[in-house]
């Protein structure tokens, strides 16, 4: 009989992973409680249950719902020490599950009224991140990300600031919140100031709405990585020319799945983009309101899409490519990956 291998230990790079959705729920609770944020009760009950909220995304009031308990999370975020914690034990989390490089996605803006402003809120992230970093020694940098129910002004606005900081660990530029809202267009020269600046292109799309948000992604943004992607399996031709063009599709199962864009974890089309050549990286989105971290992901592809240890190892691999790491931690991680199958 085969041995199963430990998909905790296998080496991969983390490239979707929301800022206070990596927060653990024992914290949010004792943050609460610390600075007497009333919590809805629907987040109380999830956090001490360990059973993640019922969620359903796919009309706008699902979406609400789902916004108000994250932002109720995030409001207990008050000092730079709150951040610097949130950062370590995100830290801790991942490589816990095998991870050997992480981009944490945030939006500054919403951290800036707490922590005196844009900009200190910006470089407090970024001393956690480098902090975090250095003394876990896991591989860490920061993807800013405009927010699509926000005027394209102040997504500009952002993208400069990640390109004046990009030598302080910010390596991508992304567009987050409903699709739904907000044309993909209306924010292309933000993301063309971040193109210019060396940043990474990597927008939501291809979620809450059909192929048509990825196409958009590829067209008006440029997109090197699109976050989610999965209903570009509705589109044979949209899957050949992500394929053609190597843009990885930043696939969350679990997310999908709480948040009502599938059923069920098999209905999630991992397969169809795998066979198709797109390649992947799965992530966890927002493990505090989703209830799964990274390894869950893969375990997921595993035991309801029949992924072998090699298809598992190759997911690991296209993610690590994925990543803005240097080329000698790619090395160091692809070597990883080989020795796991070993």
């Amino acid at each position: 009989m085969e041995r199963v291998r430990d998909v905790s230990e296998l080496p991969k790079a983390h490239l979707h992973l929301h800022f206070t959705g990596s927060m653990r729920p024992t914290t949010v609770l004792e943050l609460a409680d610390k600075y007497g944020v009333r919590l809805p009760e629907a987040l109380t009950d999830a956090l001490t249950s360990g059973e993640p909220p019922k969620l359903r995304a796919t009309d706008e009031r699902g979406w609400f719902r789902f916004q108000r308990l994250y932002d109720a999370a995030r409001s207990c975020l008050r000092q730079p020490e709150d951040i610097q914690r949130l950062v370590r034990e995100a830290a801790e989390e991942d490589l816990g599950d095998g991870s050997g490089w992480l981009e944490i996605q945030v939006d500054p803006t919403s951290y800036a009224p707490r922590l005196g402003g844009l900009i200190p809120a910006l470089e407090i992230i970024l001393d956690a991140v480098e902090t975090a970093s250095r003394d876990t020694g896991l591989g860490m940098r920061v993807l800013v990300a405009a927010n699509r129910m926000k005027h394209p002004l102040d997504a500009r606005t952002l993208a400069r600031l990640a390109v004046r900081y990009a030598d302080r660990g910010i390596v991508g530029f992304g567009l987050s919140n409903d699709e739904r809202r907000g044309m993909a267009r209306d924010f292309d020269r933000a993301f063309h100031i971040a193109r210019e600046g060396g940043l990474l292109s990597a927008p939501h799309g291809g979620e809450l709405t059909g192929p048509s948000s990825v196409r958009d992604c590829l067209d008006d943004l440029d997109a090197h990585r699109i976050g989610h992607g999965v209903r570009a399996a509705e589109d044979p031709r949209l899957l050949k020319r992500l394929a053609d063009r190597g843009v990885t599709c930043e696939v969350c199962p679990a997310s999908n799945v709480a948040l009502g864009v599938y059923e069920k974890p098999e209905d999630v089309p991992l397969r169809t983009l795998y066979e198709a050549g797109v390649p992947m990286a799965l992530g966890a989105d927002d493990p505090l309101l989703f209830g799964s971290r990274l390894a869950a992901q893969y375990d997921l592809a595993r035991r309801h899409h029949a992924f072998t240890d090699e298809e598992l190892a190759e997911l690991a691999r296209q993610s690590v490519r994925a990543s803005a790491a240097p080329e000698e931690v790619k090395g160091k991680l692809l070597a990883g990956v080989d020795d796991w199958l070993a």
